[in-house]
């Protein structure tokens, strides 16, 4: 009797596994679900929905085949709608840089970006805050002292009434603080470099319609009002540098979606 019960548990388990819903049944569940998610316009989770039928049900032809020529149709969609993206994108630099000059040096790796109301002729002899761009949209900001007397500044802070944003500090003696004499006068530059600006840029770049102020920060101190088209690089820069890097990601999202589709 015990060997009997045994053998009719087993059995009952082939049947209901033989019962079961086979792989072609749960492709065709999760193909169906990413048909719903598309018409969501949830692009990125149907796509995950058809990836997974072609690694979890190799053994179920026709789900496996629709899968395939679904997701095809969504990467060929997004192809043409990232190549679209591109083309406006590339048109808003292109009316961004008007407000620029380009220049490479044989010391430059990258092409620069120095904005047409920052060239040396109008800085060489007054205090203020320089914005950097080059080609790759990498942007960074410099705190510039021109003055009789040394300050040793090593930070910035930019304020208008109750709002601010303070740079990180930049110690004297770092390769980015720099100090010379000419012609009578002492000058300073201290760069803020990888994020070292520390929101400053967005926030003269946000609250460029108002009449900021700042401070240069170390032993001494010097006081300065922002010019108005100082304050118009840093937002021109900042808009052109995310234009960049959304172009330069575009590309990139391009190249993968046209590989993807000669796979396929």
């Amino acid at each position: 009797m015990k060997y009997s019960v045994s053998f009719f548990a087993i059995l009952l388990a082939i049947v209901f596994i033989a019962c079961g819903p086979s792989d072609e049944d749960r492709a065709r569940t999760k193909l169906n679900f990413a048909k719903v998610l598309l018409e969501k316009q949830d692009t990125t989770a149907a796509l995950l929905q058809l990836d997974s039928i072609l690694k979890l049900f190799p053994k179920a032809p026709y789900s496996l085949n629709a899968a395939k020529n679904l997701m095809a149709e969504v990467n060929f969609e997004l192809l043409h709608r990232k190549e679209a993206m591109l083309d406006t994108m590339k048109n808003r630099i292109a009316v961004l840089e008007n407000s620029f000059v380009k220049e490479k040096t044989e010391f430059d790796r990258f092409t620069r970006y120095i904005h047409k109301r920052q060239t040396f002729q109008r800085a060489w002899n007054r205090s203020f805050i320089q914005v950097h761009l080059d080609e790759r949209g990498e942007l960074y900001l410099s705190s510039n002292y021109h003055g009789k007397n040394p300050i040793n500044h090593v930070g910035l802070r930019v304020y208008d009434g109750g709002d601010d944003a303070k740079t990180d500090s930049v110690p004297l003696g770092d390769p980015n603080n720099h100090q010379s004499d000419f012609m009578g006068f002492k000058w300073e530059k201290v760069t803020y470099r990888d994020g070292k600006d520390n929101g400053v840029i967005g926030f003269i770049a946000n609250y460029a319609d108002r009449k900021l102020k700042a401070v240069f920060l170390g032993k001494g101190q010097n006081y300065i009002i922002l010019e108005e088209f100082d304050k118009l690089a840093v937002k021109d820069a900042l808009a052109l540098s995310k234009a960049i890097k959304s172009k330069n990601g575009l590309e990139k999202e391009i190249q993968i979606l046209q590989k993807k589709l000669q796979i396929n």
